[in-house]
């Protein structure tokens, strides 16, 4: 649309069903380049990222019309595919239901950059439960934790925050 402009950066976090640890280092960049092309191919621009064997960090610079939720099924159902092709895990490959998605500033674009570009050695110190809930308290989103943590693994409430 002429005269439209923006600048919409989201933070999208989800994890790998049951939180298991099934994203090896050894094909994770791969991982990484695929989404990517995922993110460009629906016209979005990749920004950061990055994860460790249980979850993902992505940064996207979206446009207005983006749907978050389409573009989150479209990374989750493509990507997981991709993954069960090239065989890199022994069992099924899948994602949780579900994700995370928090709205960041132009101001604060550098550091979450740093923030996900940095995640092996954030996790040596912090779990994901620890972030994913430390997370939903700075952007102030009201959850019942039941709904969040079950016995499998994560479940979050696909949770779209602007």
């Amino acid at each position: 649309m002429a005269n439209t402009y923006s600048t919409l950066y989201i933070h999208i976090v989800f994890a790998v069903k049951g939180r298991a640890n099934l994203m090896a280092k050894s094909w994770r960049e791969e991982l990484y380049k695929y989404i990517t092309g995922i993110v460009s191919g629906k016209g979005q621009k990749m920004m950061a990222v990055n994860g460790v064997e249980d979850h993902i960090h992505i940064l996207v610079s979206i446009t207005p019309s983006c749907n978050m939720s389409d573009l989150v099924r479209d990374i989750k159902a493509n990507s997981s595919k991709w993954v069960n092709e090239k065989r890199f895990v022994a069992s099924k490959f899948e994602w949780q239901t579900g994700f995370g998605a928090f709205s960041v500033g132009t101001s604060n674009l550098d550091v979450m950059v740093k923030y996900i570009l940095n995640q092996e050695n954030h996790h040596r110190i912090k779990t994901f439960k620890t972030e994913y809930v430390g997370l939903l308290n700075a952007y102030q989103i009201d959850f019942k934790p039941e709904y969040i943590f079950d016995d499998y693994g994560v479940a979050p409430t696909g949770l779209a925050v602007g």
